[in-house]
């Protein structure tokens, strides 16, 4: 495998990725993976490594900036870098549609096929990318948050996954159905996967914090990796 870091902008912001292929002489499709609220670390990272393990180019883009990171456990750091892209979803539209115009500028990728997933506020990010009219095959939000902003939405043409622990305390059940009929209502492809005594931050090995609602649960992880790759599978077929 072929790890590597790419400068990329946002403006004037500069932005870091992580790039993960294998290298076989020929452009393939690529995943945007879209970081939780700790920023580009370890499990965004680990989520690029893991796709390119599926055959695709994985690219854990940067939404923070450039050397800007939070912290396991840091709530008041990471929220407080969260926060400026939760209350301006166009910002946060701008701000990860540079990524997709990066990562269709590179060499390794079939620009006309990409994806993208994220996790915990990653998840929020792509379904931002969905609504933003992104021309992207599919996105997938994992335990991501659900809820819109108060920018209105472009046509979605992207298909949607998500998938998402039911006793996750910071997406209720009342913000499921939420979603599901903000995507019924703009006729899109969509999905929903709800694991059963599952919380938030499912996928991420560290999560071990049941008074915070975020606990890894590894037969949900393994499902939810099962899942993301039939979808890929099929999005980009």
């Amino acid at each position: 495998m072929i790890t590597k870091t790419i400068d990329y902008q946002d403006c004037s912001t500069p932005l870091e990725g992580y790039l993960a292929y294998h290298d076989t002489g020929t452009p393939k499709p690529a995943v945007l993976v879209s970081h939780d609220w700790s920023g580009r670390r370890e499990l965004a990272c680990k989520g690029a490594e893991r796709i390119a393990d599926m055959g695709y180019v994985g690219f854990a883009l940067d939404m923070y900036g450039k050397g800007i990171f939070g912290a396991d456990g840091d709530a008041d750091r990471n929220g407080a870098l969260m926060a400026p892209f939760t209350q301006d979803r166009a910002l946060l539209r701008r701000r990860i549609n540079a990524a997709l115009h990066a990562v269709r500028q590179l060499p390794q990728v079939n620009a006309t096929r990409v994806a993208a997933m994220g996790y915990c506020f990653g998840g929020l990010c792509v379904l931002e990318l969905a609504r933003s009219g992104a021309d992207v095959r599919g996105v997938i939000s994992i335990h991501g948050i659900l809820a819109p902003g108060n920018v209105p939405n472009e046509t979605i043409t992207a298909k949607v996954l998500c998938l998402h622990g039911h006793d996750d305390p910071m997406v209720p059940p009342k913000q499921v159905l939420a979603l599901e009929t903000e995507m019924t209502r703009a006729n899109v492809d969509w999905q929903i996967h709800v694991y059963g005594g599952t919380m938030h931050a499912f996928t991420n090995p560290k999560a071990n914090n049941p008074s915070f609602g975020t606990v890894y649960k590894e037969v949900a992880a393994n499902r939810a990796y099962r899942s993301i790759a039939d979808f890929l599978k099929e999005v980009f077929q």
